[in-house]
């Protein structure tokens, strides 16, 4: 695939806005991360809803470390609705807000049971009723299991990556999302998100961004060599 795009989806376009050039800035990006994808290791949808709920203040790497056992106990919806929250809690130990987490999957998997037959629903609209699930989880759902997503997955490096790359000027997740709909063709819309974060994760840093590494540092990028001032929240005033 890589190969076979053309010269100047790799090369910027003089003259444009980066926003303009946003599909093949994309396409630059898709080249440099052919392998990017969803790093929850799930089955089915239903481990992949519960793995994206509990990724929120986690790490990928530390949700696939707890999950195997969790799902191994609880295959399905209909057993992890009957499940003890405390026993649930107990195999979320390891994550941060386990026990907010914990309450929100047996939620979730109630919600799955009582209202569409223990089955993932194939629209946000239902996903966002459940318990823990937010436009975010929903769309990475819908991305992944069903290829249907309702719009683009802005996490962290998403969030931070769009203002790097002078795409918007929005800063919450909202409104990136909004702009990164009308930028992007509907079909790139889940390649997009996950191209944003392994890019974001493997050189566009929020501290110390590798723009000497980075192929869009020839003029793609208008953040180039100063990206660490972009994208980024405010430090925290300490007290005094």
């Amino acid at each position: 695939m890589a190969g076979g795009r053309s010269a100047a989806a790799r090369a910027p376009t003089r003259g444009a806005t980066p926003a303009a050039r946003a599909p093949q800035t994309l396409e630059r990006l898709r080249a440099l991360h052919p392998d990017a994808h969803c790093e929850l290791v799930h089955r089915d949808a239903f481990e992949l809803l519960v793995a994206t709920v509990l990724s929120a203040q986690s790490t990928d790497t530390m949700v696939n470390a707890v999950t195997p056992a969790l799902f191994a106990r609880y295959p399905d919806a209909a057993t992890l609705a009957r499940a003890d929250v405390a026993e649930v809690e107990r195999a979320l130990a390891r994550l941060g807000m386990f026990r907010q987490k914990a309450r929100n999957v047996v939620g979730l998997a109630r919600g799955l049971v009582e209202r569409h037959g223990g089955e993932v629903p194939r629209t946000l609209a239902a996903l966002i009723e459940l318990p823990g699930v937010g436009r975010k989880t929903a769309n990475v759902v819908l991305g992944v299991a069903f290829a249907a997503p309702e719009g683009v997955v802005v996490d962290t490096h998403v969030l931070r990556l769009a203002q790097r790359l002078g795409w918007t000027r929005q800063r919450d997740p909202e409104g990136v999302e909004r702009a990164l709909c009308r930028l992007l063709p509907r079909e790139t819309w889940d390649v997009a998100s996950h191209t944003l974060i392994f890019h974001g994760r493997r050189l566009c840093t929020a501290v110390k961004p590798a723009c000497a590494a980075c192929p869009l540092s020839d003029g793609a990028c208008p953040s180039a060599f100063r990206a660490e001032l972009v994208g980024r929240k405010p430090p925290r005033a300490r007290a005094r």
